[in-house]
């Protein structure tokens, strides 16, 4: 399980800075919330939100450069969501024992 939770992760906060407000601003920035019990590990990663966007899985070609982000995190975690407040958004997964 603690080896998924890295590679999930970094997808997460790839996307947060490459798809949202917090990678085209000089003070963007993007939180990650890590915890923790006996059987599930859920994380959550917030950025300063996309006006044109929400998270959505795409299946990518065997070509493509990228685009695999939320694909392997639907893949690998037992789930997934995302949420807005206000400007920021978040996405989250957890994975189980």
């Amino acid at each position: 399980m603690l080896d998924d939770v890295p590679l999930l992760l970094s997808e997460l906060a790839t996307n947060a800075v490459a798809h949202s407000g917090s990678g085209r601003t000089a003070d963007g920035r993007v939180a990650v919330y890590v915890a923790r019990t006996s059987t599930t590990v859920h994380v959550e990663v917030t950025g300063d939100g996309s006006v044109t966007s929400a998270p959505a899985v795409r299946v990518p070609e065997a070509d493509d450069d990228g685009g695999r982000g939320l694909w392997l995190v639907e893949m690998v975690a037992a789930g997934w969501g995302s949420h807005r407040d206000g400007a920021s958004g978040s996405v989250w997964f957890q994975v189980n024992e």
